[in-house]
């Protein structure tokens, strides 16, 4: 299998104050068994390639669902 990193950057972004849409997306990704690696501008996580693409829908959906008014996805083949 290839591996994969996956960078999201949630918005809107309040410094030391991640709101409940970044808490969302953490949590979705958590329940997912990822480790998860938040630093002060993205959220990263390292995996399956395949596994990262397949999750996509529902961490973003998780935001959305949470207040996020934009998210931003770039995934790598590592």
């Amino acid at each position: 299998m290839t591996k994969g990193r996956l960078e999201l950057l949630v918005e809107p972004f309040k410094e030391n104050d991640p709101g409940p849409h970044v808490t969302a997306v953490l949590d979705a990704l958590t329940a997912k068994g990822f480790h998860v690696d938040m630093g002060p501008f993205s959220t990263v996580i390292e995996g399956e390639l395949e596994h990262l693409s397949a999750i996509l829908h529902d961490v973003m959906a998780a935001g959305f669902d949470a207040g996020a008014t934009s998210i931003q996805a770039r995934l790598e083949r590592r």
